[in-house]
């Protein structure tokens, strides 16, 4: 019996599938370096959380990867607990290696995490020895590689000591499993002593990834980003469209199957209030005057840092990859249309990852 097409799982079809990737992929993608290290990554890197799991039609999900790489989009950015089920997304990109991109394995930046819930029992999330190492292991075995370019402690752990947690990374990464390791959302406090810790144990912290957009700036206020900067730490942040709220689509209420729809989803359809809502009008228009989309404007305003080395993007469609890069035709931004974009989003604070979430 033929296996339905919307699994991942199963052996690679007979059909003949390895991408020819396009000739032209790193022409026109204007690369940054991640810190003071000798690692680039696009502005733009392609989030596989909640649009690449056994939900999806593979067929989409194949569709949207490769078009990435054809677009120059090297940075595939996962965590053990993508998809749904968990893990799904993790299966599902280690298909598109298997059967499409591992001939170019080595043109590829593959980044995942490990600090959510997991599997049952104490031992399957947060930041423990026992947990991190489990985690890695089982990622490797869905991707089908030997090794990530990237590990993240995904969140700090209040609960196991911060040495614990940064022993483990190192542990990993003199194995061999991990390139590069990183932190997300620590806040300034727990990066510096991440930072230390890693130092004593004869590696560094390559990359932070926080959330970050006009409405969250949560790294602003509180000074990480001067401190990744002063520490030669990259910085690769998330949630640069808010979810959605930053692309227009709720500016005459909650379409049906947007993520406001969606039972169990982060953003709740009280969010949109009166005054927000008139903050996102404000914004669109600001966008008009520049010539793009709100969507756009979002992306290049977190981009305009060069400190930001690059933003995750959690589209849906190559359609959707397409308009999103279309942002990086235009990154610069005046002294006006930044007060502007201030004053537009003064008091609409909507973050959903605070620091030590």
């Amino acid at each position: 019996m033929q296996k339905d097409e919307s699994t991942y799982l199963g052996r690679p079809s007979r059909m003949e599938t390895h991408h020819r990737p396009d000739p032209d992929r790193y022409g026109l993608m204007p690369y940054r370096r991640c810190g003071a290290s000798g690692l680039k990554l696009p502005p733009l890197s392609l989030g596989l959380w909640q649009n690449f799991g056994d939900e999806a039609r593979y067929s989409e999900a194949r569709k949207l990867v490769l078009a990435a790489f054809d677009a120059g989009i090297t940075h595939f950015d996962l965590a053990n607990n993508y998809g749904n089920p968990p893990g799904s997304a993790e299966r599902a990109f280690g298909r598109l290696l298997r059967e499409d991109l591992h001939p170019y394995r080595d043109e590829l930046v593959i980044s995942t995490k490990a600090g959510y819930d997991m599997w049952p029992g104490p031992y399957g999330e947060w930041g423990s020895r026992k947990y991190l190492v489990a985690s890695l292991d089982q990622s490797l075995r869905r991707l089908g590689v030997d090794y990530v370019d990237i590990f993240y402690s995904h969140r700090f752990d209040p609960g196991t000591p911060l040495a614990e947690t940064m022993g483990a990374l190192a542990h990993l990464q003199r194995q061999g499993k991990a390139l590069y390791l990183g932190i997300s959302s620590y806040g300034p406090d727990e990066t510096g002593r991440a930072v230390d810790l890693l130092t004593q144990q004869g590696t560094r912290c390559l990359v932070h990834q926080p959330s970050y957009s006009i409405l969250n700036r949560w790294v602003e206020t509180t000074g990480l980003l001067e401190q990744l900067e002063g520490q030669g730490i990259g910085c690769v942040t998330f949630t640069a469209l808010e979810q959605g709220l930053l692309t227009g689509k709720y500016r005459t209420g909650v379409p049906e199957g947007s993520r406001l729809s969606r039972p169990g989803s982060l953003l709740k359809p009280e969010i949109l209030t009166a005054e927000l809502s008139g903050a996102i009008a404000r914004l669109e228009a600001i966008a008009h005057r520049r010539g793009q989309s709100l969507a756009q404007m979002a992306l290049a305003w977190v981009l305009r840092r060069p400190l930001v080395c690059s933003t995750v993007i959690g589209v849906r469609t190559a359609e959707q990859l397409k308009e999103n890069l279309l942002a990086l035709e235009q990154l610069a931004f005046t002294d006006d249309e930044l007060q502007d974009i201030d004053r537009a989003a003064s008091g609409c604070d909507t973050t959903l990852w605070p620091p030590n979430c």
